[in-house]
């Protein structure tokens, strides 16, 4: 897909924008985040545009995927966090900004101020299961 004139990240991607890069494949690439949650928050875009997860290809999620393990490490390394968060958000709704699917790598370090607010909640009667038959009917 072609990058987006107006996508910022598609801008920092042709080297519009300048960026602290830490990695750069010939599809990923990496920087950290002018707006980091903790220092050493990366993001990890496709060098391809895609809004969503769910509109970007599994070959383009595949290359982008391959080097997340090599990037927490070094994030973890260079921060000495304890801990990680891969955040991946879809829609204004889930708090995506950017309209160019991307991961949040996040450093996590003991009684940090970054907080995930998971309301836990519990289906009734067989709302599990009528949930799960249309996940699976849409797969």
């Amino acid at each position: 897909m072609p990058r987006e004139l107006t996508c910022i990240f598609c801008k920092i991607i042709a080297g519009e924008i300048p960026c602290a890069k830490v990695l750069e494949t010939d599809s990923v690439i990496a920087f950290l985040d002018i707006g980091p949650v903790a220092p050493g928050h990366v993001l990890v875009v496709p060098k391809e545009h895609y809004t969503t997860l769910a509109d970007t290809p599994s070959a383009i999620l595949s290359a982008l995927a391959a080097e997340l393990p090599r990037l927490a490490r070094a994030v973890r390394l260079a921060t000495a966090a304890p801990g990680l968060n891969l955040v991946q958000n879809n829609g204004r709704e889930a708090g995506q900004v950017v309209d160019h699917v991307h991961f949040h790598l996040i450093p996590r370090t003991h009684n940090d101020e970054f907080r995930v607010h998971w309301p836990r909640k519990k289906y009734e009667d067989d709302a599990m299961e009528r949930m799960r038959e249309r996940i699976a009917n849409g797969i």
